[in-house]
């Protein structure tokens, strides 16, 4: 078939020039039935396509060769063979045929696969403040110098394209608590959809088209936010393709190359900037004279008002063993030794366990994200020790145990066989006095430069009990109703009676008549 310059000439000829078909085919060098067709076509272009491809060698081989098309395609990236070795293969089982002949094949293959699994779609719009949307992705990251995989909770108001991103360990029902309340917190409201695939922290059974059973606490969630859960269709990524394609852009901008913190909360605070950072500093896919922070702002009016937190929890119960030990993901953790023997609720929330008996908190402990591990309060097992004060010594829950300052000197100045017992009598009054109290006790005697439990417990007591404050006043009912008159006669008269006295004068006689005088008084 005649190239397109070869067409144009023919055209140009015959329309500018008026030749005639015979002199344009006699100087071109092409037959006259062709200079006909390509004025009566009126076209530029011809192209040649054979409508049966007859496949004379490969024909009794194509099933065997879609079968290893087919299974190809299902492998990995990277396990995939190459059409060369497919081609080896082939042969290998008696195909004749040539490569080419393989390679068109292959070619015509994909292409009607791909036009039979080639989806189309219909753009969606949101009102502000109509839905978001939530999904979970796995990065690494090193902290700490190890490789950590961490837990990425997106969230993005469909409206305005605003993000949320927060890190975590696991995908627990209470970490998708948390970060929805850090993420509307940020936002400084909520929308009136919400919409997710069916995680099963939140769904519990997926019935026909968009029916679904909810989990019990994410309703609740749901309910306290004013939020109308929607569930997309399983398998049907595209239904929020909105953070499908976030995580995407999140991998590539904020995790690439492999971010080295310290810790979580330095993670989460990196992701915070990034998110605010990227808002301010890019167009609105659909408002592209206007940036997406710009967006957001005039979204946030309309945004459901917050309601408060949602206590972010997930409750689950437990029984108690006889060294005072609950067992949550994989860990344990010490609760107070009274409450052996019943069973008790925990409350596990994103980095805290509040663990509770007949609704009182008997525990509480920062969450442990390893394995294996135990969590102790010593003060939990101060019960125990009035009964054993030997387990001070050698107890698991007693090791490394950083004490108050002033109780700490007293431990260790009573460190000894018998200081065990004082230290566990001193340790049995916090029970009714308090850290505190039992602290300023142990520094007053520190001060006064003595440290036994006796001395403490007596300094305890004298603060529970103080004794009524001295006086030196005299008391009411001891007052004198009239004040006595001096009276100086009986002196005078004395004195009358030692001067003039007729008898004999002793050097001590004054004084013997003054003692007569009051031996008469």
């Amino acid at each position: 078939m005649k190239g397109v310059d070869t067409i144009a000439r023919v055209r140009r000829e015959f329309h500018q020039r008026k030749r005639s078909i015979k002199q344009i085919a006699r100087e071109l060098h092409i037959s006259r039935n062709t200079v006909r067709k390509i004025l009566r076509s009126d076209a530029t272009a011809f192209s040649y396509e054979r409508e049966r491809q007859p496949l004379p060698k490969i024909g009794p081989w194509k099933g065997e060769l879609d079968r290893m098309l087919f299974a190809n395609e299902g492998k990995a990236a990277r396990e995939r063979l190459t059409l060369i070795r497919i081609y080896e293969e082939l042969q290998g089982l008696g195909f004749a045929g040539g490569y080419d002949a393989v390679r068109r094949y292959a070619r015509s293959w994909d292409r009607e696969r791909g036009a039979m699994t080639a989806e189309a779609f219909v753009p969606l719009v949101f009102a502000p403040g109509e839905a978001y949307q939530f999904d979970w992705s796995h990065e690494v990251v090193l902290i700490n110098n190890v490789t950590v995989t961490v837990k990425i909770a997106h969230v993005r108001l469909c409206h305005s394209r605003m993000f949320f991103l927060r890190a975590y360990p696991r995908e627990t029902q209470e970490m998708v608590f948390d970060a929805h309340d850090r993420a509307f917190a940020f936002f400084r409201g909520t929308c009136q959809r919400g919409i997710y695939d069916n995680m099963k922290t939140a769904v519990d059974t997926v019935f026909v088209g968009k029916d679904r059973g909810y989990n019990r606490r994410f309703l609740q969630m749901c309910s306290h936010y004013l939020i109308d859960p929607t569930a997309c269709t399983p398998a049907a990524g595209w239904e929020k393709g909105q953070v499908e394609n976030q995580v995407g852009l999140v991998r590539e901008r904020f995790f690439t190359p492999r971010l080295r913190v310290k810790s979580y909360g330095e993670l989460n605070d990196f992701l915070m900037d990034r998110c605010v950072a990227y808002a301010r500093a890019h167009k609105h896919p659909e408002l592209a004279d206007r940036t997406i922070w710009e967006v957001f702002e005039d979204e946030r009016p309309r945004l459901v008002p917050l309601r408060g937190t949602f206590d972010s929890f997930h409750a689950t119960t437990a029984s108690v063993s006889r060294t005072c030990l609950v067992r949550f993901d994989n860990n344990k953790y010490s609760v107070d030794s009274r409450a052996v023997g019943r069973p008790v609720e925990i409350c596990a929330y994103a980095d805290r366990i509040v663990i509770k008996q007949d609704g009182a908190v008997i525990a509480e402990h920062a969450r442990s994200f390893g394995r294996n591990e135990t969590v102790y309060n010593p003060w939990h097992y101060v019960p125990v020790l009035a009964r054993k004060p030997g387990a001070l010594r050698n107890g698991a829950p007693f090791k490394d145990w950083v004490m108050p300052a002033a109780m700490e000197r007293v431990r260790r100045k009573l460190k000894g066989s018998d200081g065990d017992r004082q230290m566990v009598q001193i340790l049995t009054a916090v029970m009714d006095d308090g850290v505190t109290a039992v602290d300023a006790a142990c520094a007053e005697a520190l001060a006064e430069g003595v440290y036994s439990a006796d001395v403490i417990l007596n300094i305890l007591a004298r603060s529970r009990d103080p004794a009524p404050a001295a006086t030196i006043m005299t008391p009411e009912a001891l007052r004198l109703t009239h004040m006595p008159q001096a009276d100086c006669h009986r002196y005078d008269s004395l004195r009358r009676t030692a001067n003039g006295a007729s008898r004999t004068v002793r050097p001590d006689g004054g004084v013997e008549a003054l003692r007569h005088e009051e031996r008469l008084r």
